[in-house]
Parts: C-alpha cells; sequence; structure tokens
C-alpha cells in the first residue's frame, strides 16, 4: 500500500482556488486586473475569529422592551452548545429597531456575561454615517470583545464613502474587524467590491474578515477565498442556505441569526473541519435546512418568525414578542411591536422538523434554562 499521504477533497479545493486566484480575481476586478503585491504584509487570521457565529436575537418582553436578563441567558446558551462565537447586534431589527442606549446596553450586558464563556464575542459597529458608527465602535473598544462586526453606512452613496468610513474605524478598533457586504434597508449604495475588500485587509491589519453575502456570491466568495492572504477568513451567510456548498469553496464560518440552532451549527462546523463522516454532514445540514424553510410556510417570516417559538420551547426566551418596521421598511418614532401567534398546525409542524435535528441536539439543558411548556 502506498505510504503517500492522502489528499482531501477539501484540500484539492483550496489548492485550485489558490492556484485560479487570477482567473477568479480577474474575473471580478474592474478592468481585469490583478492588484499588485497581493500577499505583501500580510497578517494572520485570528484563529479565534472562524466558525459559526450566529446573530443572537433580540429577545423582548410582553411590553416591547428589550428583555437584558434574556439576552444575557442567550449568550450562555450558545457557549452551552459550544459555539465557536457569537454576534450582537447586527441583524437589521436590533441595528434599525433599538434606540442607541438600548444597543449600548445590551453590548455592556453581553460583555459581562461573556466572561469566563469560551465563545468568543463580536460586537455588531454601524451606524447611519461615521459619526454614529464611531459612537458604537469607541464602546466596544471600551468592552474589550473577540471582535467586531460593521456593515456599510446607510448614508454611504459611493465606494469611497465606504473606504472612509471604515478607515475611521481602522483608527479606533483594534481587533479584527468582519465586514457585512450588504447594508441596511436604509442602504442605497454599491456593493462593497472585492477590490476594495483586498484593499482594505492589505492596508489596515484588523481587515480582511469578510462575511459574504452579497451579489454574485458564489464568484466573490471563490475571488475572496482565491486572495488569502490578505483577505483572512470568508464566512457564508444569508441564513446558512449556501453553507455547505460555500464551505466546499473555502468560507470558515457561517454568520447569520441561527442562534438557536447553535449546538447544530457546531456540529456541523466540526464534520466540515474533520471530512470523517460526510454522509452525517449532509445529514445534519438537510436537517437544519428543513427548520430555515419554516420562514416560507409559517407566521412571522424570516430570521426571527417560528424560530422564536424554539427559543421558548428550548427554555430561553420567555415571550415571542417581535419590534417591526413601518409601511414602506421605515424606521417607526416609538416602537412597533407584537407577540407572534402560531396555530395548533403550525405548531405541530414546527415540532415534526425539530425532531430530526435531535441526533444532533446537545442533550440536556444548561441550568438557567426554564422547563418547556405545551405550546411554547
Amino acid at each position: 500500500m502506498s505510504t503517500q499521504k492522502q489528499i482531501t477533497r477539501r484540500q484539492m479545493l483550496e489548492a485550485a482556488a489558490a492556484g485560479a486566484s487570477g482567473v477568479f480575481i480577474g474575473t471580478i476586478l474592474q478592468g481585469g486586473e490583478q492588484p499588485a503585491g497581493l500577499n505583501a504584509g500580510a497578517a494572520s487570521a485570528d484563529p479565534r475569529v472562524r466558525g459559526p457565529f450566529p446573530i443572537l436575537s433580540t429577545p423582548f418582553t410582553a411590553s416591547g422592551a428589550v428583555d437584558f436578563d434574556v439576552l444575557a441567558n442567550q449568550a450562555r446558551f450558545v457557549d452551552w452548545c459550544g459555539c465557536p462565537g457569537m454576534i450582537w447586534p447586527q441583524s437589521g431589527d436590533s441595528v434599525d429597531l433599538l434606540t442607541i442606549d438600548e444597543k449600548l446596553q445590551g453590548m455592556e450586558v453581553l460583555a459581562t456575561a461573556a466572561r469566563g464563556l469560551r465563545t468568543a464575542l463580536c460586537l455588531g459597529v454601524q451606524g447611519k454615517d461615521t459619526a454614529e458608527m464611531l459612537v458604537f465602535a469607541k464602546h466596544a473598544e471600551k468592552l474589550a470583545p473577540a471582535a467586531i462586526i460593521s456593515r456599510p453606512p446607510d448614508s454611504g452613496r459611493t465606494e469611497d464613502d465606504m473606504r472612509q468610513y471604515w478607515h475611521a474605524l481602522a483608527d479606533v478598533a483594534q481587533r479584527p474587524v468582519i465586514i457585512q457586504t450588504t447594508g441596511g434597508v436604509a442602504y442605497k449604495g454599491p456593493v462593497p467590491s472585492v477590490p476594495l475588500l483586498i484593499e482594505l485587509a492589505k492596508d489596515l491589519s484588523q481587515f480582511g474578515y469578510v462575511k459574504e453575502e452579497a451579489g454574485s456570491v458564489i464568484a466573490r466568495t471563490r475571488a475572496l477565498v482565491a486572495a488569502k492572504p490578505p483577505i483572512r477568513c470568508v464566512f457564508s451567510a444569508r441564513g446558512g442556505l449556501g453553507w455547505l456548498y460555500e464551505s466546499h469553496l473555502g468560507t470558515e464560518g457561517l454568520i447569520t441569526e441561527r442562534a438557536v440552532y447553535a449546538d447544530v451549527l457546531t456540529r456541523i462546523w466540526e464534520l466540515q473541519q474533520s471530512g470523517s463522516d460526510p454522509a452525517a454532514l449532509r445529514d445534519a445540514y438537510s436537517k437544519f435546512l428543513l427548520m430555515t424553510n419554516l420562514s416560507e410556510t409559517h407566521p412571522g417570516g424570516g430570521l426571527r418568525g417560528p424560530h422564536l417559538y424554539l427559543w421558548k420551547k428550548r427554555g430561553v426566551f420567555q415571550t415571542m414578542v417581535s419590534r417591526h418596521y413601518g409601511v414602506g421598511n421605515a424606521i417607526p418614532a416609538s416602537p412597533i411591536f407584537s407577540e407572534l401567534k402560531l396555530t395548533e398546525e403550525d405548531i405541530a409542524e414546527i415540532e415534526f422538523r425539530f425532531e430530526a435535528l435531535k441526533p444532533y441536539l446537545k442533550p440536556g439543558s444548561p441550568s438557567f434554562a426554564t422547563s418547556p411548556k405545551d405550546g411554547g
């Protein structure tokens, strides 16, 4: 028998991506030119900033106020699940529909809760403009999370607007910065181009981490992976819908509001990394997709909706309350909120699908969890 080391599928894909960097990047870059000195001055990636980093879902009380105690317990739940990281605030509702004071307080609550946890905390740092973003960036720096994440400014209209905005962030940030390639509902500017992301990674030692979810995602993912270094880590996103394929292309984790499945995401990540059981990987991922598909059939839609039922079932949330945008995705002057209502048929379907996840759930429950009640 040959003693030559067996080459894995992942190694072949990574080698192919590296060898084809000129093709992939040339396709994406304007003018088809490769950037000069692509590997010059590249820093290594922070090993803590990879793997699934689910975005925490903001919990609310029955009166529509942020439930900071439950937010802290949600962080403890993600850590109990063994997940590498967690992020807040980052989803549109938590960025747009909370006050500045609520976001600052939530950051403090999570920084306190994260002390002594294995799960790395990443705080969301963005604003309608540079001045507002810097309020959050300076506050986050005082709290010293493992990383921060930032999307384009709501007021940005050009790529140079984004460049200036993120350079201002780099003047404050002393830790890894993940760039989210989509903006919020108010953002009307362009998608940050692959050349811009490479430029920032080369020029700014904290940058090079990308949550890719914009435009031609697969082509952009190929180009970003091929640009390592200076690109340091590319995360999948989009609710996890393309995570398995994108991981074969070289993404190294997932960022999306799926924290209620933190143990399942951790198991999928472990199977991706080991390559030891492709059948189990396909099975776990397929059953995870069954849960994400509930948003297509159940009330509430989006990244919260029926998944709030599972937050209650798993003993973390006390309500299924959400805040909402106004007409035309306008940000209301005062909170608009409601409790999600599910029929018996809705609940039966959630339970039917959730049952299939049991082989990949962590047994038991964290010490703070409440006992699940009938109907949620």
